[in-house]
């Protein structure tokens, strides 16, 4: 049985290069005390295998995905279930998944294909500091 299957938290797999990417990662980290949420690059190893496993292009890198439960969410329907889990009032924007899927992920996209424009890119993926290691999966 593959890694995928024995996973109990919900893992969020974002492009470990890009500024918008890191920074939204390290926001969740900041809004989930109970640090529920694991993290990947999907430029890592298991980033790679989840990919692979879901049939999705391995050198596509602009695609937030939650996995969670066997199942993953790509694009806004990820994002927006990871609101869901965060404290605050960060849930409520859960409410925009009744949006249609093609308008939502139409935005997501548009900011997507920016991203490195308007955020920037690293050369490498960022490193999470030792306490938060333990939250990574390589």
């Amino acid at each position: 049985m593959s890694t995928l299957h024995t996973l109990t938290n919900p893992v969020i797999l974002f492009d470990g290069v890009c500024n918008l990417c890191t920074g939204s990662v390290q926001f969740v980290i900041k809004h989930d005390p109970k640090h529920r949420l694991r993290f990947s690059s999907l430029q890592s190893e298991f980033g790679q295998q989840v990919l692979k496993e879901f049939n999705l292009p391995t050198s596509e890198l602009g695609s937030f995905i939650l996995l969670e439960d066997g199942k993953i969410y790509t694009r806004s329907s990820g994002a927006l279930r990871v609101t869901k889990k965060l404290n605050g009032g960060w849930p409520a924007l859960y409410a925009f998944i009744i949006v249609p899927p093609f308008i939502r992920n139409g935005v997501y996209n548009w900011i997507a294909k920016n991203r490195y424009k308007w955020f920037g890119k690293k050369e490498e993926c960022w490193i999470p500091t030792a306490e938060l290691n333990s939250l990574f999966i390589g």
